[in-house]
């Protein structure tokens, strides 16, 4: 972020190509389209197609016919009409011919989009909007509530409120079919709106509620990703990827959409790498398959026993060893064969590494603590002495035992380790039989 006094641009509003402040979420939303029409034209004598884009919460678009011809423009707000009855709010994302395209494309005929757009949002629908979007936690948590209490197999995932606050959409996705006839009356009374379940799937989940891929980036089915088309795991196999549901699953639990962007690359690649080139027999011995590079056409092998080296073959060469291999022959060494150039070499690699897995022990930080607390308890002890090693009694209680005394024992001396002498010891002791000696009769 930045203020107004610098050029970094921190403080410039949230809309598109950030220029200026827009009436979507965020400044930007889910799904967006570039209208690439807008600075086009029309003709004279062609009429503008009066159908226009229409975005929802989440993902949910839908079409709408303009038959007031109302001026509007992408990222305002405009009340729409609804099946059930009552208006929603949307936002706009589309106008002119690129919703006819877009119309084309999806197979919606203008008889089945048949409802239209009242007007523009005012003051009153978008506060009563705003008001509507702030009780959808709420609401969530109450009624997640309510389907614990009920134990209905299902979980709710999002709930959409109405422009005009007088419907529920609770969205929630489960393994089979559920029996909420209870769970919608429960509703119902609660929130005295109408309630509508809608079952979802776990790909339209991810996609309505949006997050952050392992990529580091926005989720594709909430931002652009549309068509869900079924993923494999001979996709991944394919792409010489490890078989891990971990790293493939994405966030929905589903295998992951991107693993079929390139799937058509690595098939056409795939097509001039030989079959059964597991292992390459020659003179020095049988050569085994470690690695194959798809899009450099080289494949590496090793020798029994020499693990550590690796040899790169191009795929051609491959394929002659093969043919030698079907007749009988066997070539000299798989390194005269080898694809050595600048930026494939034989590789050595060294395994050499130290296991230390096991040699910490567990209570390390237990032991830590305990010296810490035992240095915070002696320093402690010396704060509380009294000044001037003035020996306090403590009081003698009857029937307890007095503690035993300390006994000092000889410290031994750095050098030798014998007791060193104590020159003072007995000094005491002469002082007190002196004073007990009575004075001689004279």
């Amino acid at each position: 972020m930045g203020c107004g006094s610098c050029s970094t641009g921190g403080c410039t509003p949230g809309g598109c190509k950030s220029n200026g402040s827009c009436l979507t979420d965020g400044g930007c939303s889910k799904l967006d389209v570039y209208d690439w029409l807008s600075d086009m034209d029309l003709p004279s004598n062609y009429k503008p197609f009066h159908y226009v884009e229409i975005r929802f919460k989440g993902s949910r678009k839908d079409f709408y016919r303009n038959e007031e011809n109302i001026y509007l423009e992408a990222g305002e707000l405009v009340a729409v009409e609804t099946a059930t009855g009552g208006y929603d709010i949307g936002h706009v994302t589309l106008t002119g011919e690129l919703v006819r395209m877009q119309m084309n494309r999806k197979r919606v005929t203008e008889e089945k989009a048949a409802l239209k757009i009242y007007r523009k949002a005012t003051v009153q629908d978008v506060d009563k909007w705003k008001a509507a979007k702030e009780r959808e936690s709420e609401t969530m948590y109450k009624a997640r509530t309510i389907a614990l209490e009920l134990g209905l197999a299902m979980k709710l995932s999002d709930v959409e409120y109405q422009g005009d606050k007088t419907k529920a959409t609770f969205y929630y996705t489960a393994e089979g079919r559920v029996d909420f006839r209870e769970l919608i009356k429960k509703l119902a009374e609660s929130f005295r709106v109408r309630i509508e379940m809608r079952q979802i799937g776990m790909r339209q989940e991810a996609s309505r509620l949006g997050g952050i891929g392992s990529c580091g980036r926005e989720l594709c089915c909430s931002t652009w990703l549309t068509d869900f088309k079924t993923v494999s795991t001979s996709a991944a196999r394919y792409q010489n990827l490890s078989l891990n549901t971990l790293k493939l699953a994405g966030q929905c639990g589903k295998l992951k959409c991107c693993l079929n962007y390139e799937l058509d690359t690595y098939m056409d690649a795939l097509k001039t790498i030989p079959d059964n080139a597991d292992r390459l027999k020659t003179e020095k011995g049988e050569a085994r398959l470690q690695k194959t590079d798809i899009f450099k056409q080289v494949m590496w092998f090793n020798y029994f026993g020499e693990e550590n080296t690796w040899i790169p073959v191009e795929v051609a060469r491959v394929k002659e060893i093969q043919e030698m291999n079907k007749k009988g022959e066997k070539p000299e060494d798989l390194k005269d064969y080898s694809a050595i150039e600048d930026d494939l070499e034989l590789v050595e690699k060294s395994f050499d590494y130290e296991n230390v897995v096991g040699q910490d022990s567990l209570t390390r930080l237990d032991d830590k603590a305990k010296n810490k607390k035992r240095n915070n308890n002696n320093r402690n002890k010396s704060r509380n002495r009294p000044e001037g090693n003035v020996k306090v009694n403590a009081p003698k209680v009857e029937g307890v035992a007095a503690a035993p005394k300390a006994v000092n024992t000889p410290k031994p001396d750095q050098v030798t380790g014998e007791a060193a002498p104590r020159p003072n010891k007995n000094r005491n002791k002469k002082r007190k039989n002196n004073q007990n000696k009575k004075p001689e009769q004279e």
